[in-house]
Protein backbone atom coordinates (compact mmCIF):
# COMPACT_ATOMS: atom_id res chain seq x y z
CA UNK A 1 0.00 0.00 0.00
CA UNK A 2 0.86 3.69 -0.82
CA UNK A 3 0.98 6.00 1.95
CA UNK A 4 -2.17 7.73 0.24
CA UNK A 5 -3.73 4.35 0.09
CA UNK A 6 -2.82 3.71 3.86
CA UNK A 7 -4.15 7.38 4.90
CA UNK A 8 -7.70 7.13 3.33
CA UNK A 9 -8.57 3.95 4.70
CA UNK A 10 -7.37 5.11 8.16
CA UNK A 11 -9.63 8.12 7.54
CA UNK A 12 -12.66 6.48 7.05
CA UNK A 13 -12.19 5.83 11.27
CA UNK A 14 -12.05 9.00 12.21
CA UNK A 15 -14.37 10.95 10.14
CA UNK A 16 -17.40 10.01 11.20
CA UNK A 17 -17.13 11.02 14.45
CA UNK A 18 -15.23 14.06 13.52
CA UNK A 19 -18.00 15.21 11.26
CA UNK A 20 -20.92 14.60 13.99
CA UNK A 21 -19.52 15.97 16.84
CA UNK A 22 -16.92 18.86 16.01
CA UNK A 23 -18.50 21.20 13.04
CA UNK A 24 -15.45 23.97 12.89
CA UNK A 25 -12.69 21.23 14.40
CA UNK A 26 -13.77 19.18 11.24
CA UNK A 27 -13.69 22.12 9.15
CA UNK A 28 -10.34 22.97 10.29
CA UNK A 29 -8.88 19.92 10.44
CA UNK A 30 -9.92 18.49 6.79
CA UNK A 31 -9.23 21.97 5.00
CA UNK A 32 -5.69 21.30 5.67
CA UNK A 33 -5.68 17.77 5.75
CA UNK A 34 -7.15 17.45 1.60
CA UNK A 35 -4.30 19.87 0.93
CA UNK A 36 -1.45 18.21 1.96
CA UNK A 37 -3.33 15.04 0.82
CA UNK A 38 -3.65 16.14 -2.91
CA UNK A 39 -0.01 17.32 -2.55
CA UNK A 40 0.92 13.68 -1.47
CA UNK A 41 -1.34 11.97 -3.93
CA UNK A 42 0.12 14.04 -7.08
CA UNK A 43 3.20 12.21 -6.45
CA UNK A 44 2.38 8.81 -6.15
CA UNK A 45 2.79 6.62 -9.49
CA UNK A 46 1.36 3.33 -8.95
CA UNK A 47 2.30 0.48 -10.89
CA UNK A 48 -0.26 1.41 -14.33
CA UNK A 49 -3.84 -0.22 -14.25
CA UNK A 50 -4.90 -2.29 -17.37
CA UNK A 51 -8.85 -2.24 -18.20
CA UNK A 52 -10.45 -3.23 -21.37
CA UNK A 53 -9.29 -1.20 -24.48
CA UNK A 54 -13.50 -0.99 -25.44
CA UNK A 55 -14.22 1.32 -22.89
CA UNK A 56 -12.00 3.77 -25.38
CA UNK A 57 -13.93 6.89 -26.97
CA UNK A 58 -13.32 9.02 -29.26
CA UNK A 59 -14.40 12.56 -29.47
CA UNK A 60 -13.43 15.59 -31.20
CA UNK A 61 -10.78 13.05 -33.23
CA UNK A 62 -9.86 12.93 -29.49
CA UNK A 63 -9.68 9.43 -27.86
CA UNK A 64 -10.57 8.70 -24.36
CA UNK A 65 -9.48 5.45 -22.69
CA UNK A 66 -12.68 5.49 -20.36
CA UNK A 67 -15.12 8.19 -20.39
CA UNK A 68 -14.41 9.03 -17.00
CA UNK A 69 -12.07 11.00 -15.79
CA UNK A 70 -10.98 13.83 -13.17
CA UNK A 71 -13.35 16.92 -12.52
CA UNK A 72 -11.55 20.20 -12.05
CA UNK A 73 -10.32 20.91 -8.78
CA UNK A 74 -8.43 17.60 -8.46
CA UNK A 75 -5.15 18.58 -9.82
CA UNK A 76 -5.28 22.60 -9.69
CA UNK A 77 -1.56 23.17 -10.41
CA UNK A 78 -1.31 20.91 -13.15
CA UNK A 79 -0.06 18.29 -11.58
CA UNK A 80 -0.63 14.26 -11.54
CA UNK A 81 -1.15 13.51 -15.23
CA UNK A 82 1.09 10.62 -14.30
CA UNK A 83 -0.64 9.25 -11.37
CA UNK A 84 -4.41 9.70 -13.34
CA UNK A 85 -2.64 7.46 -16.70
CA UNK A 86 -1.32 5.07 -14.02
CA UNK A 87 -4.62 4.79 -12.44
CA UNK A 88 -6.81 4.48 -15.97
CA UNK A 89 -8.30 7.51 -15.82
CA UNK A 90 -10.31 8.31 -19.18
CA UNK A 91 -8.62 11.69 -19.71
CA UNK A 92 -6.58 14.13 -17.20
CA UNK A 93 -7.68 17.80 -16.79
CA UNK A 94 -6.29 20.60 -14.67
CA UNK A 95 -7.37 23.25 -13.24
CA UNK A 96 -9.45 25.26 -12.84
CA UNK A 97 -6.98 27.69 -13.23
CA UNK A 98 -7.45 31.66 -14.08
CA UNK A 99 -4.78 34.23 -16.01
CA UNK A 100 -3.19 35.58 -12.97
CA UNK A 101 -2.81 33.67 -9.57
CA UNK A 102 -5.34 33.51 -6.81
CA UNK A 103 -5.08 32.48 -3.30
CA UNK A 104 -8.36 32.03 -2.66
CA UNK A 105 -10.89 32.16 0.04
CA UNK A 106 -9.84 32.38 4.09
CA UNK A 107 -12.26 32.64 6.91
CA UNK A 108 -12.25 31.56 10.86
CA UNK A 109 -8.22 30.77 10.41
CA UNK A 110 -9.02 28.21 7.76
CA UNK A 111 -7.60 28.91 4.63
CA UNK A 112 -9.76 26.84 1.21
CA UNK A 113 -12.72 25.74 3.81
CA UNK A 114 -13.55 22.10 3.04
CA UNK A 115 -15.83 19.50 5.13
CA UNK A 116 -16.75 16.19 3.82
CA UNK A 117 -20.50 14.28 4.90
CA UNK A 118 -19.23 10.77 4.56
CA UNK A 119 -22.62 8.92 5.66
CA UNK A 120 -24.40 11.33 3.07
CA UNK A 121 -21.55 10.86 0.40
CA UNK A 122 -21.21 14.76 -0.01
CA UNK A 123 -18.75 17.38 0.70
CA UNK A 124 -19.15 21.04 1.16
CA UNK A 125 -16.27 23.71 -0.02
CA UNK A 126 -15.65 27.17 -0.04
CA UNK A 127 -12.38 27.30 -1.87
CA UNK A 128 -12.35 30.56 -4.26
CA UNK A 129 -10.22 29.39 -7.17
CA UNK A 130 -7.27 28.61 -5.42
CA UNK A 131 -4.46 28.56 -8.57
CA UNK A 132 -0.86 29.35 -9.21
CA UNK A 133 -1.99 31.31 -12.53
CA UNK A 134 -1.96 30.35 -16.04
CA UNK A 135 1.50 30.60 -16.83
CA UNK A 136 2.37 28.34 -13.79
CA UNK A 137 0.06 25.50 -14.85
CA UNK A 138 0.81 25.34 -18.46
CA UNK A 139 4.66 25.20 -16.95
CA UNK A 140 3.77 22.05 -15.44
CA UNK A 141 1.91 20.44 -18.73
CA UNK A 142 4.81 21.43 -20.93
CA UNK A 143 6.76 19.33 -18.79
CA UNK A 144 4.45 16.10 -19.18
CA UNK A 145 5.07 13.32 -21.60
CA UNK A 146 2.24 12.99 -22.97
CA UNK A 147 0.76 9.08 -23.71
CA UNK A 148 -1.08 8.26 -26.91
CA UNK A 149 -4.81 8.21 -26.04
CA UNK A 150 -4.37 10.24 -22.59
CA UNK A 151 -5.60 13.62 -23.52
CA UNK A 152 -5.04 16.68 -21.22
CA UNK A 153 -7.96 18.78 -20.62
CA UNK A 154 -7.34 22.71 -19.09
CA UNK A 155 -10.24 24.02 -16.92
CA UNK A 156 -10.26 28.06 -17.20
CA UNK A 157 -11.95 30.93 -15.54
CA UNK A 158 -11.85 34.56 -15.85
CA UNK A 159 -10.49 36.45 -13.25
CA UNK A 160 -13.89 38.45 -13.08
CA UNK A 161 -17.10 39.62 -15.99
CA UNK A 162 -15.82 42.56 -17.25
CA UNK A 163 -14.99 43.64 -21.04
CA UNK A 164 -11.14 43.52 -20.04
CA UNK A 165 -10.72 40.44 -17.63
CA UNK A 166 -12.84 38.72 -20.76
CA UNK A 167 -10.30 40.48 -23.50
CA UNK A 168 -7.50 38.76 -21.10
CA UNK A 169 -9.19 35.71 -20.74
CA UNK A 170 -9.68 35.31 -24.51
CA UNK A 171 -6.06 36.45 -24.88
CA UNK A 172 -4.72 33.53 -22.44
CA UNK A 173 -7.10 30.89 -24.60
CA UNK A 174 -5.50 31.91 -27.75
CA UNK A 175 -2.04 31.22 -26.13
CA UNK A 176 -3.31 27.90 -24.92
CA UNK A 177 -2.86 26.73 -28.34
CA UNK A 178 0.31 26.81 -28.43
CA UNK A 179 0.82 24.17 -26.02
CA UNK A 180 -0.22 20.22 -25.74
CA UNK A 181 -3.64 21.05 -24.49
CA UNK A 182 -6.35 18.43 -26.50
CA UNK A 183 -9.72 20.05 -24.58
CA UNK A 184 -10.25 23.32 -22.68
CA UNK A 185 -13.32 23.53 -20.48
CA UNK A 186 -14.61 27.16 -19.64
CA UNK A 187 -16.07 27.19 -16.08
CA UNK A 188 -19.01 29.02 -15.49
CA UNK A 189 -20.27 27.11 -12.37
CA UNK A 190 -18.42 28.06 -9.46
CA UNK A 191 -20.57 29.24 -6.55
CA UNK A 192 -17.31 31.19 -5.21
CA UNK A 193 -17.66 33.74 -7.49
CA UNK A 194 -19.54 36.14 -8.48
CA UNK A 195 -20.47 35.44 -12.45
CA UNK A 196 -24.04 37.22 -12.18
CA UNK A 197 -27.11 35.25 -11.23
CA UNK A 198 -29.36 33.16 -13.52
CA UNK A 199 -33.13 33.72 -13.51
CA UNK A 200 -35.54 30.95 -14.04
CA UNK A 201 -38.22 33.34 -16.29
CA UNK A 202 -34.63 33.80 -18.51
CA UNK A 203 -31.24 33.69 -19.47
CA UNK A 204 -28.94 36.36 -17.60
CA UNK A 205 -28.10 39.14 -20.36
CA UNK A 206 -24.91 39.82 -19.14
CA UNK A 207 -24.54 35.68 -19.00
CA UNK A 208 -24.79 35.58 -22.60
CA UNK A 209 -22.86 38.54 -23.61
CA UNK A 210 -19.91 37.09 -21.83
CA UNK A 211 -20.08 33.72 -23.74
CA UNK A 212 -20.39 35.74 -26.81
CA UNK A 213 -17.61 37.57 -26.39
CA UNK A 214 -15.40 34.37 -26.10
CA UNK A 215 -17.03 33.33 -29.20
CA UNK A 216 -16.25 36.04 -30.81
CA UNK A 217 -12.70 36.45 -29.70
CA UNK A 218 -11.67 32.77 -29.48
CA UNK A 219 -14.01 29.87 -30.62
CA UNK A 220 -14.44 31.75 -34.05
CA UNK A 221 -10.50 32.33 -34.46
CA UNK A 222 -8.94 29.15 -33.41
CA UNK A 223 -6.31 27.82 -35.55
CA UNK A 224 -6.57 23.85 -34.32
CA UNK A 225 -8.90 21.15 -33.33
CA UNK A 226 -9.11 22.71 -29.43
CA UNK A 227 -12.53 21.87 -28.29
CA UNK A 228 -14.39 24.15 -25.84
CA UNK A 229 -16.82 22.76 -22.94
CA UNK A 230 -18.88 25.24 -21.17
CA UNK A 231 -19.40 24.23 -17.82
CA UNK A 232 -22.82 25.25 -15.71
CA UNK A 233 -23.65 24.24 -12.02
CA UNK A 234 -25.91 21.64 -11.25
CA UNK A 235 -28.60 24.63 -10.03
CA UNK A 236 -29.14 25.65 -13.56
CA UNK A 237 -32.66 25.72 -14.44
CA UNK A 238 -33.98 22.91 -16.47
CA UNK A 239 -36.21 24.75 -18.09
CA UNK A 240 -33.84 27.00 -19.51
CA UNK A 241 -31.80 24.32 -21.21
CA UNK A 242 -33.22 24.24 -24.89
CA UNK A 243 -32.95 28.12 -24.80
CA UNK A 244 -28.97 27.87 -23.58
CA UNK A 245 -28.45 24.92 -26.20
CA UNK A 246 -29.51 26.80 -29.25
CA UNK A 247 -27.84 29.74 -28.46
CA UNK A 248 -24.25 27.90 -27.59
CA UNK A 249 -24.60 25.67 -29.95
CA UNK A 250 -24.34 28.57 -32.83
CA UNK A 251 -21.57 30.69 -30.99
CA UNK A 252 -19.30 27.19 -32.06
CA UNK A 253 -19.13 25.53 -28.70
CA UNK A 254 -18.50 22.16 -28.65
CA UNK A 255 -20.40 21.08 -25.68
CA UNK A 256 -21.43 21.54 -22.40
CA UNK A 257 -21.16 19.99 -18.56
CA UNK A 258 -23.66 20.03 -15.86
CA UNK A 259 -22.32 20.38 -13.69
CA UNK A 260 -20.69 22.14 -10.41
CA UNK A 261 -22.00 22.41 -7.09
CA UNK A 262 -24.81 23.34 -5.79
CA UNK A 263 -25.89 26.33 -3.29
CA UNK A 264 -29.62 25.10 -3.16
CA UNK A 265 -29.28 24.33 0.86
CA UNK A 266 -32.65 23.97 1.46
CA UNK A 267 -33.21 21.13 -1.11
CA UNK A 268 -29.55 19.53 -0.08
CA UNK A 269 -30.32 19.46 3.38
CA UNK A 270 -32.58 16.59 3.06
CA UNK A 271 -29.86 14.15 1.64
CA UNK A 272 -27.40 14.82 4.50
CA UNK A 273 -27.84 12.50 7.09
CA UNK A 274 -29.28 13.63 10.29
CA UNK A 275 -25.81 13.15 12.54
CA UNK A 276 -24.19 15.35 9.90
CA UNK A 277 -26.95 18.09 9.87
CA UNK A 278 -24.98 20.46 12.57
CA UNK A 279 -21.54 20.41 10.84
CA UNK A 280 -24.12 20.66 7.29
CA UNK A 281 -25.25 23.92 8.72
CA UNK A 282 -22.40 25.50 10.25
CA UNK A 283 -20.74 25.40 6.98
CA UNK A 284 -23.28 26.72 5.02
CA UNK A 285 -23.93 29.35 7.53
CA UNK A 286 -20.67 30.39 7.93
CA UNK A 287 -18.40 29.67 4.69
CA UNK A 288 -21.63 29.20 1.78
CA UNK A 289 -19.58 27.66 -0.67
CA UNK A 290 -21.21 24.28 -2.92
CA UNK A 291 -21.86 21.01 -2.09
CA UNK A 292 -20.73 18.38 -4.26
CA UNK A 293 -21.43 14.56 -4.46
CA UNK A 294 -24.36 12.52 -3.72
CA UNK A 295 -26.87 15.16 -3.21
CA UNK A 296 -26.45 15.89 -7.10
CA UNK A 297 -26.99 12.86 -8.48
CA UNK A 298 -30.56 13.42 -9.47
CA UNK A 299 -30.16 16.84 -10.51
CA UNK A 300 -27.32 15.83 -12.88
CA UNK A 301 -28.68 13.31 -14.64
CA UNK A 302 -31.98 15.20 -14.76
CA UNK A 303 -29.84 18.25 -16.63
CA UNK A 304 -27.97 15.97 -19.04
CA UNK A 305 -30.97 13.70 -19.93
CA UNK A 306 -32.81 16.96 -20.52
CA UNK A 307 -30.10 18.17 -22.66
CA UNK A 308 -29.95 15.31 -24.64
CA UNK A 309 -33.46 14.80 -25.54
CA UNK A 310 -33.41 18.25 -27.04
CA UNK A 311 -30.51 18.01 -28.90
CA UNK A 312 -31.47 14.84 -30.52
CA UNK A 313 -34.32 16.84 -32.00
CA UNK A 314 -31.87 19.53 -33.42
CA UNK A 315 -29.58 19.35 -36.58
CA UNK A 316 -26.42 20.03 -35.12
CA UNK A 317 -23.45 20.80 -37.54
CA UNK A 318 -20.29 20.06 -35.53
CA UNK A 319 -19.42 17.63 -33.00
CA UNK A 320 -21.66 18.46 -29.69
CA UNK A 321 -21.33 16.55 -26.56
CA UNK A 322 -22.84 16.37 -23.37
CA UNK A 323 -20.69 15.83 -19.83
CA UNK A 324 -22.11 14.65 -16.70
CA UNK A 325 -20.41 15.85 -13.07
CA UNK A 326 -22.33 15.34 -9.97
CA UNK A 327 -23.06 12.15 -8.18
CA UNK A 328 -21.04 9.56 -9.98
CA UNK A 329 -19.84 6.87 -7.48
CA UNK A 330 -20.19 3.31 -9.11
CA UNK A 331 -21.34 2.27 -13.04
CA UNK A 332 -24.61 2.20 -12.52
CA UNK A 333 -24.70 5.98 -12.34
CA UNK A 334 -22.67 6.16 -15.54
CA UNK A 335 -24.58 3.62 -17.49
CA UNK A 336 -27.84 5.18 -16.78
CA UNK A 337 -26.85 8.69 -18.07
CA UNK A 338 -24.73 6.30 -21.21
CA UNK A 339 -28.36 5.09 -22.61
CA UNK A 340 -28.85 8.79 -22.63
CA UNK A 341 -26.15 9.58 -24.90
CA UNK A 342 -24.19 11.37 -22.30
CA UNK A 343 -20.82 11.32 -23.81
CA UNK A 344 -18.39 12.13 -20.56
CA UNK A 345 -18.69 11.71 -17.14
CA UNK A 346 -16.34 13.45 -14.71
CA UNK A 347 -15.77 12.67 -10.63
CA UNK A 348 -14.70 14.49 -7.61
CA UNK A 349 -16.31 13.43 -4.24
CA UNK A 350 -17.20 9.72 -5.85
CA UNK A 351 -13.32 9.45 -6.82
CA UNK A 352 -12.01 9.67 -2.90
CA UNK A 353 -14.91 7.57 -1.75
CA UNK A 354 -13.46 4.98 -4.20
CA UNK A 355 -9.84 6.03 -3.23
CA UNK A 356 -10.73 4.74 0.37
CA UNK A 357 -11.94 1.57 -0.54
CA UNK A 358 -10.00 0.05 -3.40
CA UNK A 359 -6.61 2.92 -3.92
CA UNK A 360 -5.08 2.69 -6.71
CA UNK A 361 -7.29 0.18 -8.58
CA UNK A 362 -10.34 2.24 -8.43
CA UNK A 363 -10.97 2.72 -11.97
CA UNK A 364 -10.53 -0.91 -12.83
CA UNK A 365 -13.02 -1.28 -10.00
CA UNK A 366 -15.54 1.28 -11.36
CA UNK A 367 -15.86 -0.67 -14.25
CA UNK A 368 -15.70 -4.05 -13.30
CA UNK A 369 -19.22 -5.11 -14.07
Amino acid sequence: MTLCEVLAKLDTFFRAGLVQNFPYFSCFAYSYFRKYFLNRLKEEIPKPIRISEELKIKLWGITFRTPLFNAAGMFKDGRGYQLAYSQCAGAFLAGTVTPNPKVGNFRKCILHPFVPYPFSGASSNWLGLPNPGYKKVIGFLQQISKVEDFPIGLSFASDGDSHADLEVLCNVLKDAERYNIDFIELNESCPNVNHGNLHHTRLDEHFIWRLEYVATNFLKKRRRNLPVILKLSNDFPEELVPNLLDIITEMGFDGINFGNTSTNYNFLKSYIVEAEQRTFAYFTTVFGGGVSGAPLKEKSYSLTKYATEYLRTKNIKQEFYVIRTGGIKDYRDLEESKQQSVALFQWFTGYFENFAKFGHTLYRKFFEI
